[in-house]
């Protein structure tokens, strides 16, 4: 027990030992120059005497040793140097010594002479080794003891009789360097487990601090071993190995085991490691129930996929020692044995477990399975996991298959990875499922079957719907929509050449995303739509009247599937986008030549205009998108055509503004007259829309008129000229250049009327149009004599 002394005593204590170590080190060191035998061995030992001071921590206690270390080398040397000119005997130095007065002096510079008796090689090494351990059982004081022992080790450590070395003596000396280490090692471990439970309660902590800063003097042993030439396998399985673990065991102290296991991993060869495993193994569950056990083992574990990772040749030893089942065991046991061990020790040693398969055994997905079931026997019973270290580590877990096999389909191969995934709270299901799809998106990973992708959408549920008790209102937008846009990401990964597969992967998709509610389906329907039109493009031509059990993939079947999910979109409502949806599906039936389901999507896109689009700047977007696919569509016979364009010039003559009204009207223009589409060349209505395009313009510069005082600009003036050189470029008979000159004389005459508020870009278009008219005179040919009589300037 250390006295209860302050910093500032201790250090005062320490400079008085140091001082006296110094002192008598003088008179020493006069004594070695004068070749004086006893005045150096009286003062050693006075100078030894300040070793037995227990006034001081082991911090400042190490400081003094290693200043009488320093001294006691140089006495060495002497004791070495007497004894090669025959001033005195080994043996008489070795039997003088003995009688220094005080038992911690007498040991020191018994180990001294000891180590000048091996050397000079006048009695075998193993017999004055033995000695010397023996002879330290003399201090039991565990600071003090240990010291002294670590001074044995220390000076012993290069004269120990191993194979090869000039110490070897007989056969069975190999034997007696293993056990002089052994035993040296057993009696240091005693004392430092003994410092433990030596003093009052309340310094208990400090006590384990200061123990901590010893283990090393205990771990140097098994490093010296683990040199040992003459250590091979088999007596590092016979011998070696059971002692030391017979003495962790025994020894029944927290720290003690946890350090000592792990120098046993650290400090001796992977190759042991692997055939020793059983009896390593066995070890663990003996262990003090507040052991660290998930470290170290974890650190087994992760040494040994290591060695099996870089050192490929191996791995017929790891299937012939089954170390697999050896660890998987050895965990369930550590498991059972420590039932308050928190769920986060456990997904540790999973994590390691799993790490060691995946490099040991890559192949082996059985093996990943049964680890994933393991743990979740485990979580079994348990709610969802709120502590967050065990989420990592389950996380872990869970994203080491992906990152091993580079591809989601072998983690679908796991039956247990999504009942793992089901104990994990709402937010960590959502990052589990983005690593996925970015699992996916990084290896262009492609999922083939519906059943795989069945069990894909279960993996990533909480992407794709609301879970339970889950609060999407508080997820950040940008969060919520970057998530979503990666599902939408996903589904265009999703693919199989044969039709029939696709159309079931379609189904399958369409039955997950239509339960993600309003907030969702905006963005991943259009995802699904598209990668239906996709498949539709690759079976145009087939016409779908086919009976039997199973329909087969046709473009009127997918229509069908089309239909009701874009009706499910409008339902959110998101009716700009379900328009642009319907209308992106009928241009698709224009090209599978299905007039009547063209017809249907084209319908459906109208009652989302006339029902739901109210905004004036959406529904010139939406009016614009109309007339731009209808102008495409081929397929639609004369009643079908005019029935829709009827309704879109009427649209277009009901916008709110006058400018909208009239842009919309010239543009359904282009309705009438297509080039290369028979029977859609109908000059006079061109005409009609854009003499009523002009109705319009005039009435908004009218209202412009009476509001502001001025008749406004004549822009649309400008426009509606351009559309008439476009259709007079295109040949309709019923626009001639006596209307394109009359245009002309309108625009520059209210141009003129309005001079006071001219409008410079209004200008340069009505300038740049009469330079294009100039241009194409110039030109020549046909068309330079169909402007020949039209005068620009």
């Amino acid at each position: 027990m250390l006295p209860d002394g302050g910093g500032d005593d201790e250090e005062r204590w320490l400079a008085e030992g140091i001082a006296g170590v110094q002192q008598n080190a003088f008179y020493m060191h006069r004594a070695l120059d004068s070749n004086n035998l006893k005045d150096a061995l009286k003062y050693s030992a006075q100078m030894l005497s300040e070793l037995r001071t227990s006034r001081l921590s082991p911090h400042k206690y190490y400081e003094l040793y290693m200043r009488a270390f320093d001294e006691m080398r140089k006495l060495e040397m002497f004791f070495r140097e007497e004894t090669r000119r025959g001033s005195c005997s080994v043996v008489d130095l070795y039997e003088l010594v003995q009688h220094a007065g005080n038992v911690l002096p007498r040991l020191y510079l018994l180990c001294t002479v000891g180590s000048v008796y091996i050397k000079s090689k006048e009695a075998p090494a193993k017999d004055v080794l033995k000695d010397l351990v023996e002879m330290c059982r003399g201090i039991q004081h565990p600071l003090r003891g240990l010291f002294l022992r670590s001074y044995l080790s220390q000076i012993s450590r290069d004269k120990l009789p191993d194979i090869g070395s000039e110490y070897e003596g007989d056969a069975d000396s190999i034997n007696d360097a293993v056990e002089f280490v052994l035993q040296n090692f057993i009696e240091m471990n005693k004392l430092w487990v003994r410092m433990q439970h030596q003093g009052p309660v309340r310094e208990k902590d400090k006590r384990g601090k200061e123990r901590n800063e010893l283990r090393d003097l205990v771990g140097k042993n098994l490093h010296v071993l683990s040199q040992i030439e003459g250590v091979d396998l088999e007596m590092y399985k016979e011998t070696v190995l059971p002692r030391i673990s017979e003495q962790v065991v025994n020894c029944k102290d927290d720290l003690a085991q946890f350090y000592l296991m792990d120098c046993i991993i650290q400090v001796f060869p992977d190759e042991y490691h692997l055939q020793t495993l059983e009896t390593l193994l066995s070890a663990f569950p003996q262990l003090q129930p507040n052991v660290d056990i998930k470290t170290v083992l974890s650190q087994l574990m992760d040494r040994l996929s290591n060695y099996a990772a870089t050192s490929p040749e191996v791995l017929p030893e790891f299937l012939q020692v089954e170390a697999f089942a050896k660890f998987s065991n050895a965990i369930g046991k550590v498991i059972e044995a420590q039932v308050d061990m928190p769920v986060v020790g456990a997904a540790t040693l999973y994590v390691s477990l799993l790490t060691f398969t995946l490099r040991v055994h890559p192949d082996r997905l059985d093996y990943v399975d049964q680890v994933l079931g393991a743990c979740v026997k485990k979580l079994s019973g348990k709610a969802k996991l709120e502590d967050s270290r065990a989420t990592k580590q389950i996380v872990a877990l869970l994203s080491a298959p992906l990152e091993k096999y580079s591809n989601i389909v072998t983690a679908l191969e796991l039956s247990n990875y999504p009942r793992v995934m089901d104990y994990l709270d709402n937010a960590t299901t959502k990052v589990m499922a983005l690593v996925i799809i970015q699992s996916i998106m990084k290896n262009t990973t492609c999922i083939s079957t519906s059943d795989k992708i069945e069990a894909l959408f279960d993996l990533i549920k909480g992407l794709i719907k609301d879970m339970d008790g889950a609060q999407d209102d508080e997820l950040d937008e940008e969060d919520f929509k970057e998530e979503q846009n990666s599902v939408a990401r996903l589904i265009h990964m999703l693919h199989n050449d044969d039709h029939e597969e696709m159309l079931k992967i379609l189904c399958t998709v369409q039955k997950h995303i239509l339960q993600g509610g309003p907030k969702r389906l905006p963005f991943t329907v259009p995802s699904l739509v598209f990668s239906a039109l996709k498949l539709v493009r690759r079976l145009q031509g087939q016409d779908g009247d086919v009976t039997g059990e199973e329909v087969p993939a046709t473009p009127k079947k997918i229509f069908q599937i089309l239909h009701q999910t874009i009706e499910a979109l409008s339902c959110v409502p998101c009716p700009e986008l379900s328009l642009r949806l319907y209308l992106q599906c009928a241009e698709a039936a224009n090209d599978c030549d299905l007039e009547p389901v063209a017809y249907e999507f084209f319908t459906q896109a109208f009652i989302l205009y006339e029902e739901e689009i109210a905004d004036s700047k959406a529904q010139i977007t939406a009016l614009h998108l109309i007339i731009g696919t209808l102008q495409r569509m081929s397929i639609f016979g004369v009643e079908n055509r005019d029935t829709l364009t009827h309704k879109t010039t009427g649209y277009s003559a009901k916008l709110l503004k006058k400018p909208d009204q009239c842009r919309a009207v010239y543009a359904c223009s282009h309705l009438f007259w297509t080039d290369d589409q028979d029977g859609i060349m109908d000059g006079e209505r061109v005409l009609l829309c854009l003499k009523r395009a002009l109705r319009i313009a005039n009435a908004a510069q009218q209202m412009a008129n009476v509001s502001k005082g001025s008749s406004g600009s004549v822009t649309l003036f400008i426009e509606i000229l351009n559309k008439y050189l476009y259709f007079f470029e295109k040949g309709i008979p019923q626009i001639t250049n006596t209307v394109i000159q009359d245009l002309i004389e309108l625009i520059r005459t209210e141009k003129q009327n309005d001079s006071q508020t001219s409008d410079p870009s209004a200008d340069a278009f009505f300038a740049s149009t009469l330079r294009y008219i100039e241009f194409q005179k110039q030109k020549g040919g046909s068309i330079g004599e169909k402007y020949e009589q039209i005068k620009a300037a």
